[in-house]
């Protein structure tokens, strides 16, 4: 008997599908739902996107304002040119990026920046998450603390082998570089005591923001690999400003790729902060023995 019935038809990798159902509330699919396969191995989407990040390397990085700002929006006027749902996601990660350029992210426990610090942070991922919800109607950023998956032995294993790593390297590259003098030398309890939090605090908002927006967001549109150099670019272009100079990309770099691929991986952001929460307790003590090598003397260098 004959039908007039279509087959469902393949939703291109850069359509923005939560418009077709804005009110839903079912979870938005992620990446593996389309697979790269699926996805052209390069597009013109890429120019808009290559150019959000560079945006990010010369406003943190290079320090730029207005160059940093003129190349932004010329980058979201591309990509609603090109993808409306691209420039939707891509907006999204420029928002983040213009709070954060707002202020400086200099190391600095003084109370005044320690808060002005923090909540610029906080609202540069709080800001395109509830864009995300109430305007756009849709979940596309999301924080999956429970994945449901299993870690496997090789994951857990090297959750043990980062303060390894970070005990061999970080003091040498601190201290060898001198880039422990772009953090201020504490000795007060209550400074020690912010100093830490910010180190913790900073970490956290590193994973929320470079991984479960800006990646995320990145991945919506462009192979895992894509995606990862572009969150990349702007996770170590912040790094820079935040301290780590001198050959610092040269562990950021990676650390930055790392990142982004274990929660390919493991689908976890629980996982990913406890690489980084653990990274980053070596980070603090390595700053606060290379100002004052009686503190924690125990590292190699």
């Amino acid at each position: 008997m004959a039908t007039n019935a279509q087959p469902p038809q393949k939703r291109p990798a850069g359509s923005d599908t939560p418009d077709a159902g804005a009110g839903s509330n079912a979870p938005e699919p992620g990446p593996e739902a389309t697979g790269d396969e699926e996805r052209p191995r390069f597009s013109r989407a890429l120019i808009p996107a290559i150019g959000v990040s560079l945006s990010a390397f010369l406003l943190f990085g290079l320090q730029i304002g207005w160059p940093g700002h003129v190349l932004l929006v010329a980058s979201l006027v591309l990509a609603f040119v090109f993808d409306r749902g691209l420039f939707k996601d891509l907006l999204l990660i420029g928002i983040g990026i213009t709070i954060v350029s707002l202020t400086s992210v200099k190391a600095d426990v003084s109370w005044d920046r320690f808060i002005t610090i923090g909540t610029v942070l906080a609202l540069a991922v709080s800001v395109p998450f509830l864009i995300d919800r109430f305007v756009y109607k849709r979940r596309a950023i999301r924080f999956p603390f429970r994945s449901g998956r299993k870690w496997t032995l090789v994951q857990k294993s090297y959750i043990g082998l980062v303060p390894l790593l970070g005990w061999l390297i970080l003091p040498f590259y601190f201290i060898r570089s001198g880039a422990y003098l772009n953090w201020p030398r504490i000795t007060d309890t209550s400074e020690l005591v912010r100093f830490f939090i910010g180190v913790n605090a900073v970490g956290t908002w590193d994973e929320l923001f470079f991984i479960c927006t800006c990646f995320a967001l990145l991945r919506r549109h462009f192979p895992v690999w894509q995606a990862n150099l572009l969150q990349a670019t702007i996770f170590v272009s912040f790094l820079w400003e935040l301290g780590y100079t001198a050959w610092g990309p040269l562990l950021t770099v990676p650390f930055a790729l790392l990142q982004g691929y274990i929660f390919t991986k493991t689908k976890s952001l629980t996982y990913v902060l406890i690489v980084h929460l653990t990274f980053d307790l070596v980070v603090f003590l390595a700053i606060v023995h290379a100002h004052n090598p009686d503190f924690f003397p125990f590292f190699l260098y």
